[in-house]
């Protein structure tokens, strides 16, 4: 009974008019129904791309929790949940350049390069919370060393190592590898974005205030399902195969 009451009170807090709320809540559903999807699938898949599948519903699950915060937390104080979407991303991104690993393996992939695409990943992601939250004062300093760590995954996986193997494994591997490529460099760009119009001083005069929180919701859900589902295509095609 106490949890349905807190679970009401919950939803209570969403104006149906808040079209910011509203993206944190179906964000959250949308993530949520993406992991059981993979989840469920992962018993018609062999055990070499039981892992990448199994990552991609990770990726989701992950986000849908912190999109159920987030929600919360939006409705409560009709503020950006940034330091939610932090722990959100610090936790999926390098979940994401781990599918680049996993389905590179077959190209002789090596961990090394894993580590090096996660330690960007983190780079970006601390440096850009440091800028907008912890030092914003020194905002342009801590996001030319975010964005120099974004594009140093970009050249990787368009030109660097990641880029070779995927053009020496050929096929159906170096097709969804390109599909991939294109997420992180179109798709992830809203976030660099959203940092400009988020921080004091910069462009955040722009927007009205909560409208970044749409794009970066919207963003997240296609590029963390978009991810998930070019993996789960190249599962069933090699399956086939």
């Amino acid at each position: 009974m106490s949890n349905f009451i807190m679970i009401s009170g919950l939803v209570s807090k969403l104006n149906p008019t808040d079209y910011v709320g509203f993206t944190f809540f179906v964000g959250c559903m949308a993530m949520m129904a993406a992991s059981a999807f993979f989840f469920l699938s992962l018993n018609q898949f062999d055990k070499k791309w039981r892992t990448s599948v199994l990552v991609s519903g990770l990726i989701t699950f992950i986000a849908a929790v912190h999109y159920f915060y987030m929600r919360d937390y939006w409705a409560s104080f009709g503020e950006s949940p940034t330091f939610f979407r932090y722990v959100d991303w610090v936790l999926t991104v390098p979940l994401m350049c781990l599918e680049f690993y996993l389905i590179l393996k077959v190209a002789g992939a090596k961990k090394s390069l894993l580590w090096k695409m996660i330690v960007y990943s983190i780079v970006m992601l601390v440096t850009g919370y440091f800028g907008e939250v912890v030092d914003p004062s020194n905002a342009w300093i801590w996001g030319l060393v975010s964005g120099i760590a974004y594009f140093a995954i970009v050249y990787e996986i368009w030109l660097g190592e990641a880029s070779k193997l995927a053009a020496a494994a050929g096929g159906e591997i170096q097709k969804a590898h390109k599909i991939l490529c294109w997420f992180v460099l179109v798709g992830w760009a809203i976030y660099p974005l959203g940092y400009m119009m988020g921080t004091t001083g910069w462009y955040n005069g722009l927007i009205p205030a909560g409208n970044i929180d749409v794009a970066y919701n919207i963003a997240d859900a296609i590029n963390k399902i978009g991810f998930g589902l070019v993996i789960y295509t190249l599962a069933v095609k090699s399956q086939k195969d």
